[in-house]
């Protein structure tokens, strides 16, 4: 503006700079666009804000507090079924042993990180159904104290003790949902249930488990993730070569990782250690998407809210500086301060509440494409847009 001046006439006006009425239309348009944009972007991250904060208040089904978590692969030929087993109670054993461990277990899969894998189930007292109505449940294979460590709750029955082994009956533990899902209204302790699909039924390798407790549900593949149903096998009935260990301590868990890790190692040295990660890291790490868009989309908002106020700053600063004539002849004839005042905060005012009403409009329209980053709350939430 100040290169494309008309010099005499700015000679002429003493020296203050002139623009056209487009000039400071467009002006008025760019800070209206500004605090527009900015009530977009602080509603997409108070959205974001808010599911975040239901998200951690979300209980889990057990207790995340001092767990440390880590992963074990025996593979190879070194290790059969039987000397499974006799490395996984020694492993418990020394775990057990090492200073400041309370409690530790194993488990094929840990809950919130999704690991989890399992099939379909057939009930026996129940009509079989076809494959496409077959339900389907988490198979969860753990050692007699992995309820104790992880902090479930027992429902109903009994948990696994060291009497559950490859020679005594089959057994299961199963979860409330699933209880209500199969057997509704009846007690599910006794029942009977396989693993497989339809055809088999019959199949003597698959062979039918009783159902001797039931504890809480646990959200496994994330805590926006809809309960499942759940299946708890005793390890020693159907071994893996990779396992998970879950370790429950005094203090920090962190801390207490390298001697953990040594006293696997003091059994088999060779044995691969990894995904080292307390349960609040795992947590973290399932939410690690969340958190990076919600951290852009608030800088984002931040940003943009700064630049608004500079915008409304710098427009009105110029405006009066232009009428600064003006004004002096007013309050020449009468007018008060409170009258000058008043008039320029409503011009400001009007442009913002302008920028609002179309910001408003937009937030509308946009924070729909959230939708699938929100938990326990709406695009439109009226809270968050207030």
């Amino acid at each position: 503006q100040a290169a494309k001046t008309d010099l005499q006439t700015t000679l002429k006006d003493g020296g203050r700079l002139t623009t056209g009425g487009s000039r400071e239309g467009m002006r008025k348009v760019l800070l209206i666009a500004e605090v527009g944009l900015s009530l977009v972007l602080l509603a997409g991250a108070g959205l974001l804000a808010r599911s975040m904060w239901n998200l951690l208040r979300v209980d889990p089904g057990f207790n995340m507090d001092n767990v440390l978590t880590m992963r074990m692969s025996l593979t190879g030929g070194k290790y059969n079924p039987q000397s499974l087993s006799v490395f996984y109670d020694e492993c418990l054993a020394r775990v057990q042993a090492v200073p400041g461990v309370r409690f530790a277990a194993l488990t094929h899969s840990l809950p919130i990180d999704g690991s989890n894998w399992g099939g379909g189930l057939i009930a026996a007292d129940k009509p079989v159904p076809s494959r496409a109505d077959l339900p389907e449940s988490d198979r969860l294979r753990v050692s007699p104290n992995y309820f104790e460590t992880m902090g479930l709750r027992l429902m109903r029955g009994r948990l696994f003790t060291s009497a559950d082994t490859p020679d005594s009956a089959p057994v299961v533990i199963i979860n409330e949902t699933l209880a209500r899902r199969i057997w509704p209204n009846e007690n599910p302790l006794g029942k009977r249930l396989k693993f497989g699909l339809p055809e088999d039924v019959d199949e003597e390798s698959k062979p039918w488990r009783e159902v001797v407790g039931v504890v809480n549900d646990v959200k496994m593949d994330g805590v926006d993730h809809a309960i499942s149903l759940q299946t708890y096998l005793p390890y020693s009935q159907m071994p893996n070569r990779s396992l998970g260990l879950v370790a429950r301590t005094d203090g920090n868990p962190a801390a207490l990782a390298p001697a953990v890790e040594q006293a696997i190692h003091s059994i088999d040295k060779d044995v691969p250690v990894f995904s080292i990660l307390t349960m609040d890291q795992v947590l973290g790490n399932s939410l690690a998407q969340r958190r990076l868009t919600l951290v852009l989309l608030a800088s984002l908002a931040a940003l943009a809210l700064l630049l608004a106020a500079v915008g409304i700053y710098g427009v009105i600063s110029y405006g009066v500086r232009q009428r600064t004539h003006e004004f002096g002849i007013g309050m020449a004839l009468g007018a008060q301060a409170r009258d000058v005042l008043t008039l320029i905060l409503k011009e400001g005012l009007k442009l913002t509440l302008i920028g609002i009403g179309l910001g408003f409009a937009a937030s509308f329209a946009l924070t729909r494409w959230l939708e699938s980053l929100l938990f326990e709350v709406r695009p439109t939430d009226a809270l968050t847009f207030g």
